[in-house]
């Protein structure tokens, strides 16, 4: 039942294998009901109580009437599912809408709608529906709420019908389900020198062109609404046919976020866990950076890109940010720890090529890996870490980070190496711990003449 779509259920007899189905839908009171009109039954036969009989026959063939009845009760029902939206933020909620349509000529009896949704979004949907009319449609809505990024089905839409007097119930379901995409938290961060660009489109070291690359600089074909001061008489008698220049392309920005997903980087599971901090952390700086303007690119400890498309791998205007926002949050909306234990295989793709602005977010280093990524930083214009202190993190009372936090060989080893690194603690906020690499890049930046704007 995809969002917007419609799926169709029906009571027919080619379904379940005859009355037998319909005995299973017996509820407590129709089984009740069964067993004492076969004991009076049996009593009056042994006393030779007629009357007594009469209400036996009763109490045993309303049952069996109630099911025959509603099990050749022939209808037809329709049923959609609507999410609005169907992306959400790990803590925020999304409405499921409902419909059903009697689309057969006969009314329907009593109808339960059920919905089946995973225990992490809450209780199941269950809703109590009137006699729906022919032609008519009934429209019910819940909400589902989850603290726990990743990618939940919903569905498939059961539909229990009933008999007037409760006796029997039978279950239809229909065959198609959606999907809730709970994606990380994002948050807003503000924006700080931490490049040396000034802009995601600028002067910068280290850029790329926005659209079309080298291709830009050969004329194309003459479009209609074209200036025709833009034609390139020589190319036009070349190739016979008007061309014009095309527009020189700005040229923009990059910028790469790297998270390092190794599983014994981390301790701890849940929302407030060390690595949910880090997925949420590398979701803000990718939201952040593409609305300022930069081309970005998601990449793990295991050397896998995000969007990986087009030169180089990197998402910009090109391909459209929503799009390219989108598809990185989807990633990040299931990413899990990686069997991994090193950032070699990060470090091989880094090193291919000019990467801008590199943020990375680092699970607990020891020296050997704290090499390797300290040589991360050769071939990007601007390297800002993020290093999740692990035994920080296990404190139960949250910290401010601060000038002081990190101060670790790890740490020390990255500044040597031309990083801007700061220590996480347990509960920093992110905005802080933003604007506090803001300052210690601020001031490497002032020592070497530099400033820039990410």
């Amino acid at each position: 039942m995809d969002a917007g779509g419609t799926d169709r259920s029906e009571d027919d007899r080619g379904e379940g294998g005859g009355i037998r189905t319909a005995l299973t839908g017996l509820t407590t009171r129709g089984r009740s009901f069964l067993a004492a009109g076969i004991a009076a039954a049996v009593c009056a036969y042994v006393l030779g109580q007629s009357d007594l009989l009469r209400v036996g026959l009763l109490l045993s063939v309303l049952p069996l009437v109630c099911a025959t009845v509603l099990y050749r009760t022939r209808y037809r029902v329709a049923g959609s599912r609507r999410l609005s939206p169907g992306r959400v933020p790990a803590g925020s909620e999304a409405r499921v809408h409902l419909r059903v349509d009697n689309v057969s000529r006969l009314p329907t009896g009593l109808l339960m709608l059920q919905d089946r949704v995973p225990y992490v979004l809450g209780p199941r949907p269950r809703f109590v529906l009137d006699r729906v009319e022919p032609g008519g449609r009934r429209e019910v809505s819940y909400r589902v709420r989850s603290d726990l990024r990743g990618r939940y089905p919903l569905g498939p839409l059961q539909l229990r019908l009933t008999d007037p007097f409760g006796l029997c119930e039978l279950t239809r379901s229909f065959s198609t389900y959606d999907t809730l995409t709970v994606i990380p938290r994002v948050e807003a961060l503000p924006p700080v020198r931490l490049s040396g660009e000034a802009r995601g489109y600028g002067e910068g070291r280290q850029r790329s062109l926005a659209l079309a690359g080298d291709d830009d600089v050969i004329p194309r074909g003459y479009r209609y609404g074209d200036d025709l001061r833009r034609v390139h008489w020589r190319s036009t008698a070349r190739y016979g046919e008007l061309m014009v220049r095309r527009e020189e392309q700005p040229q923009r920005a990059r910028c790469t976020v790297l998270l390092d997903t190794r599983g014994l980087a981390y301790e701890g599971a849940g929302p407030d866990s060390a690595f949910e901090w880090a997925v949420s952390g590398a979701a803000s700086v990718l939201v952040h950076m593409l609305e300022r303007g930069f081309s970005v690119r998601l990449l793990t400890d295991t050397g896998n890109s995000v969007p990986g498309e087009g030169a180089d791998g990197f998402a910009g205007a090109s391909q459209g940010t929503a799009d390219a926002a989108g598809l990185m949050m989807d990633t990040l909306a299931v990413i899990d720890h990686s069997d991994g234990t090193g950032l070699s295989r990060a470090y091989d793709v880094l090193r291919g090529g000019n990467e801008g602005l590199l943020v990375a977010f680092f699970g607990d280093l020891d020296e050997e890996q704290a090499t390797v990524a300290a040589k991360m930083r050769q071939r990007s214009g601007g390297a800002v870490a993020f290093v999740l202190d692990g035994g920080a993190w296990e404190r139960e009372s949250p910290a401010v980070p601060g000038p002081a936090d990190g101060g670790g060989e790890r740490l020390r080893m990255l500044r040597e190496a031309g990083w801007t690194a700061v220590g996480v603690p347990r509960g920093a906020p992110l905005e802080e711990v933003w604007r506090l690499a803001d300052r210690e890049r601020s001031g490497l930046m002032a020592a070497s003449g530099g400033e820039g704007t990410g």
